[in-house]
């Protein structure tokens, strides 16, 4: 009996010891892991370390990369150069001259797409017009244009240049002031002010890091648009929430725009809404013309690169999704979370783009939006051929030396109807941001076209009835 308590009794030591260094070694993990989260903790607290110090003019986006050095690395990225189906540029050699010292260019959409010189006849897109590069190329890319061979004005840095510190030394430290002063100045004399493209400052509060429009043009858009909704002097620095902040800041250029007056006036035409036939009814309202078309004489609109208008109309917008949470999404780089600053296609970066939110593979979500972009391409190709069979027509109508009132209701369905078509072209998702809308603005272009046509039917009517007398 005694022999089996001892041998109990030492059975029990030895699962005791076990126990306890079963104990001490959870407890070190525990303690390690604690220690760990604590570190990581107080690491995210302090997301940056202040090297330098950084004010309201440090317009160097190299001395910002010494606080923030991750953002920075992220950001000297924007000169990569992938296409995509619809989207994005390869890089192309170039042989430098001494007007266009560019070793590198992107494809010109003039060469892609012939149709496209004889839409814009007259105006500057139909001497260059190239596919969109990231960031770090858009003032170079701005410089060297062929479309410098019209007269540009310093307006066109607005959304091509970081202009905020620009603005501020031209109005003594008022950027209205200098928002004013520099819109008329030729571009080559503008030029001379400009440094970079868009760099921290454009966005960010130098004290704060905070998001902030310093845009003016956009300033006053916004609060004209935001009119249309009952909302009287809406001020975005004081009245948008942080995710409304995360879309504007892209919106301050991603815009549709206009000159008004010799005081090249930059305008955010949104008094009547976002949406592109609203736009267009302004625009007809204000009697505003971008050119004469040198074929048909058509008073003619330019669109320019309306995202944050076509994202406005979409489920993305709906569902409060910012265009920072899909071409600047979330990424962590050791216990940091920070918005990767290498601005570009969410196709290129489906996995934090787009699967934080839609469980489904890369290859079944990047076959998605192509289906989109593929129907909205489809759409678009047949509007452009209407839109062609349109101006040929205004064109030997003319030739037949028929001019009444009718010919110029045709001209006035070929204004609307380049436009609209031109607002989903110019518009750099291929549909994507809003297809139902792109398909409704490529239909009521259609319906224009239908409308021209017909006009131009019935002044063949009239010149056989009257000659060229106008009719009431």
């Amino acid at each position: 009996m005694m022999k089996k308590s001892k041998k109990h009794s030492g059975i029990s030591l030895i699962k005791g010891v076990i126990l306890t260094f079963i104990m001490a070694v959870a407890t070190f993990a525990i303690t390690a892991l604690l220690i760990n989260i604590f570190e990581k903790q107080q690491e995210a607290k302090n997301p940056f370390f202040r090297v330098v110090e950084i004010t309201d003019d440090t317009e160097d986006p190299e001395i910002w990369g010494k606080n923030f050095p991750i953002q920075y690395d992220l950001y000297k990225r924007t000169v990569d150069m992938v296409r995509t189906k619809y989207g994005g540029s390869e890089a192309l050699p170039h042989t430098p001259t001494e007007n266009d010292p560019r070793f590198v260019v992107s494809q010109s959409k003039l060469e892609l797409d012939p149709r496209l010189k004889r839409m814009w006849l007259g105006y500057a897109f139909a001497i260059d017009f190239r596919e969109e590069r990231g960031h770090a190329y858009m003032l170079d890319d701005q410089t060297f244009t062929g479309r410098q061979q019209k007269p540009q004005f310093g307006v066109c840095a607005h959304c091509h240049a970081s202009v905020y510190v620009p603005y501020k030394k031209l109005g003594d430290g008022d950027i209205i002031k200098g928002f004013e002063k520099m819109n008329p100045m030729p571009y080559v004399e503008a030029r001379k002010l400009l440094q970079h493209p868009v760099t921290c400052i454009d966005c960010h509060d130098p004290n704060t890091m905070q998001l902030r429009i310093t845009r003016p043009a956009f300033l006053e858009g916004i609060k004209n648009y935001k009119k249309t909704q009952g909302i009287d002097d809406y001020n975005p620095t004081t009245m948008a929430t942080r995710q409304e902040m995360r879309t504007y800041v892209c919106a301050q250029c991603h815009v549709e725009y206009y000159f008004k007056g010799e005081e090249k006036k930059l305008i955010y035409p949104w008094h009547k809404g976002l949406q592109a036939d609203k736009i267009l009814e302004y625009y007809d309202e204000s009697n505003t013309k971008d050119w004469q078309h040198a074929e048909t004489n058509a008073p003619m609109l330019k669109a320019q690169h309306p995202e944050f208008e076509l994202w406005s109309q979409g489920i993305h917008a709906r569902s409060g999704v910012a265009c920072a949470d899909c071409h600047m999404p979330y990424t962590r780089i050791g216990a940091l979370k920070v918005s990767d600053h290498h601005v570009r296609s969410p196709l290129l970066n489906i996995n934090r783009a787009c699967q934080t939110c839609h469980h489904f593979s890369e290859e079944e979500l990047k076959a998605r939006v192509e289906q989109i972009q593929d129907r909205t391409a489809e759409m678009k190709d047949m509007a452009m051929d209407a839109l062609i069979s349109l101006i040929d027509d205004i064109k030997r109508t003319m030739e037949k030396n028929i001019e009444n009132e009718k010919v110029e209701e045709a001209r006035l369905c070929q204004r609307r109807a380049t436009f609209l078509i031109d607002f989903v072209e110019a518009e750099n998702s291929t549909g994507f941001h809003a297809d139902q809308e792109s398909a409704r603005i490529l239909f009521k272009a259609m319906d224009h076209l239908r409308k021209g046509q017909t006009a131009l039917k019935d002044a063949i009517t009239l010149h056989q009835a009257y000659g060229n007398t106008t009719t009431n």
